[in-house]
């Protein structure tokens, strides 16, 4: 699989976490008595995903060699971002609302997803240049 491929898939980590850093950091914040997350936890999950971004765009415009390791680390974060976003969520169980459940596990579905992808992506990619 070619560097331009694997390019793709920081971009779209990338955009995808802007998108989560968004959300939580503004529009949940916003609505903090709709889905019941407190702000702070808000405020914590949103900083993440912007670090997240920032690797993501700088591997897509300056890395040029071994992508498919650097690929397989920001896969690795989100799925460790996951089992913190899981874990912040059982904490604040007792204030978090039917839709706050609902954002937070649609959220990791789909960041579960994506991570899965890129090490899919990573393993075949792997497994060709052997």
């Amino acid at each position: 699989m070619e560097n331009s491929t694997l390019r793709k898939y920081f971009l779209l980590d990338g955009f995808g976490a802007i998108l989560s850093a968004v959300l939580l950091g503004i529009v949940l914040v916003k609505l903090e008595r709709i889905f019941g997350i407190p702000k702070s936890t808000l405020y914590f999950l949103a900083l993440l995903p912007c670090f997240f971004a920032l690797y993501d765009f700088y591997c897509y415009f300056f890395i040029q060699k071994n992508l498919g390791r650097f690929l397989k680390g920001i896969a690795m974060v989100n799925l460790l971002y996951c089992c913190l976003s899981i874990g912040l969520a059982f904490y604040h169980s007792h204030q978090i609302t039917y839709l706050g459940w609902v954002y937070i596990i649609i959220e990791i579905l789909i960041v579960v997803t994506i991570a899965f992808a890129e090490l899919r992506v990573v393993k075949r990619t792997n497994q060709k240049t052997t």
